[in-house]
């Protein structure tokens, strides 16, 4: 099994940046075979996509963080990354990294194989 670990959330003033890590581990996973996506949810409110990044480094973005999050991979350390700027209060989730073996962001949440559990991300205004 994998495991996925988040980390890098906090409380942050809008318009600031917060850089989010996520490390892979695991005896049968192979990080490089694996694309991997940002998820984030606000209380109340259905899991959404954020961005993606493929096997070999294409990427996608959902509209509302294109142009202000940046995803990017180091497969020598098994990890993504999800920079993050010019936060907006309605920024504020929890934050998940996942892995998923076809990049397609069309694919729903429930298409991934693995999931972290997750860290916070609060904007203040």
């Amino acid at each position: 099994q994998a495991q996925l670990v988040e980390s890098g959330g906090g409380l942050v003033q809008a318009g600031g940046s917060l850089r989010l890590s996520c490390a892979a581990s695991g005896r049968a996973f192979v990080f490089s075979n694996y694309a991997m996506g940002w998820f984030r949810q606000a209380p109340g409110k259905e899991r959404e996509f954020v961005a993606a990044i493929s096997r070999i480094d294409s990427t996608a973005y959902a509209d509302s963080a294109k142009g202000r999050f940046t995803i990017s991979r180091n497969n020598a350390v098994n990890t993504v990354y999800l920079q993050m700027s010019r936060l907006k209060p309605e920024d504020t989730a929890v934050y998940y990294c996942a892995a998923d073996p076809i990049f397609n962001p069309k694919r729903p949440a429930s298409a991934y194989d693995y999931w972290g559990q997750g860290t916070q991300v609060t904007v203040s205004s």
